[in-house]
């Protein structure tokens, strides 16, 4: 029997944990000066730090490409969030900047579910002309997680201290993925009816995933994640304060609400952009576009933007940027259904190794421009570290000139549809 009436409470369970991932992701940055001077470390081991979460993530998105497909997302997102709480609470009460990394290594490990478990879950419930609709309103949700996590993270911890707020993190998701447990199913029919569509046609998980990966259709959407969506995720993850705190004199709490304006414009673009393409039934002119937009911001950044444009020039970012959110349609529209998991989780997959390969990598810049002491970095020692942001941003462009466009429709059902007319 169809269960439709369930698809709110589905949706907003899967975006809760998707809430709580990007909170995660973002934290660091309004974090960045109680982080170093708790654990005393500089900015290429804040980098590694922050990374780490990254690290594991990316590691993550093909076996959850894979679990979401074989076990159901239901799983996936219960288990999850036990191991995300787990980990928020080792990172609240940890001792020492080992104990701190391995406790953001579990939340890493846990939230990296979210993403994939919530667009599967998509794929499943809404109708395939909405996908890119429904996921662009899963990830405003997200994004009001990354927002949490500045301006308004900035003020709480002069309230209390910032191993409390994570502690709390850890025990709400801890609650979050009970209801998940409770309130979710896999799909809209009964599970006996999906076991029963799917007789016949079951194959090893790992003959779909060649599949996916030999399909070079797929991988577009990989580079464009990775150039566009890894060096926001950086940026907004760790350097976005410090660099508006020492290259334009602003205090912490006045750069966190710059980033929060540059989150907010990106949750407002990505809105847009997921109904307006499908509306245009078109993918690849509206991530060329973005792409575009947002490589001529890091020109500007690296240039040098005068300190009463810099609001206008956050807002700009953030709006430009959210064109790598189709990826993760292209890339599920270009392979068979079933698979939809793992071909969302090789797009997903190149944001996260570029942001974990930026943040430490843009901390190493700053500590040779700075002799170690990223701290006292000016604008023009900034250059060098916004310089790699925008050469990864160009190999995001570079990937959209080769994103296949469908019409939003998936490649594989009309054919399967005249097969068995």
């Amino acid at each position: 029997m169809p269960k439709r009436g369930l698809r709110p409470l589905v949706f907003a369970l899967g975006a809760a944990a998707f809430f709580l991932s990007f909170f995660h992701r973002v934290a660091p940055a309004a974090l960045s000066a109680e982080l170093s001077t708790t654990f005393e470390v500089g900015g290429a081991a804040l980098g590694a730090l922050a990374a780490t979460y990254f690290y594991i993530y990316t590691c993550m998105q093909l076996p959850t490409g894979v679990m979401v497909d074989t076990w159901g997302p239901r799983r996936v997102l219960t288990c999850g969030g036990i191991v995300a709480g787990v980990g928020s609470v080792l990172f609240g009460v940890a001792p020492t900047v080992t104990a701190a990394a391995a406790g953001r290594t579990l939340v890493g490990l846990g939230v990296s579910v979210a993403f994939v478990a919530l667009l599967k879950l998509n794929a499943n419930w809404f109708h395939e002309r909405r996908f890119a609709t429904a996921t662009a309103f899963g990830n405003v949700i997200g994004i009001g997680g990354a927002l949490t996590a500045t301006a308004p993270l900035a003020w709480v911890i002069t309230l209390v201290s910032w191993r409390s707020v994570f502690v709390a993190a850890g025990v709400a998701s801890a609650a979050l993925a009970v209801a998940t447990w409770l309130g979710v199913r896999d799909h809209p029919q009964d599970e006996a009816d999906a076991r029963t569509a799917d007789t016949g046609t079951q194959e090893h998980w790992w003959h779909g995933l060649v599949e996916v990966l030999r399909n070079r259709a797929t991988w577009p959407g990989f580079w464009v994640t990775f150039g566009l969506s890894g060096t926001f995720m950086s940026f907004i993850g760790l350097w976005s304060v410090p660099f508006l705190v020492q290259s334009y004199g602003m205090s912490p709490l006045l750069a966190s609400r710059h980033t929060s304006v540059i989150i907010i414009c990106s949750a407002c673009s990505l809105a847009a952009i997921g109904t307006w393409s499908d509306h245009l039934q078109r993918r690849r002119p509206l991530i060329l576009a973005s792409a575009l937009l947002y490589l001529g911001c890091w020109a500007a950044w690296i240039a040098g933007v005068p300190v009463e444009w810099t609001y206008a020039m956050a807002a700009l970012t953030g709006f430009s940027v959210t064109g790598f959110s189709l990826a993760w349609s292209c890339a599920k529209e270009v392979n068979r259904p079933r698979y939809a998991g793992m071909a969302i989780s090789v797009a997903n997959t190149g944001g996260f190794l570029a942001a974990g390969t930026l943040q430490p990598l843009v901390g190493w810049v700053l500590d040779m421009r700075t002799a170690g002491a990223p701290h006292t970095a000016s604008l023009d020692e900034f250059r060098a570290g916004l310089a790699v942001l925008a050469l990864f941003a160009a190999i995001g462009l570079a990937g959209a000139l080769f994103i296949r466009e469908t019409g939003c429709r998936n490649i594989w059902i009309p054919a399967q549809a005249k097969r068995h007319s």
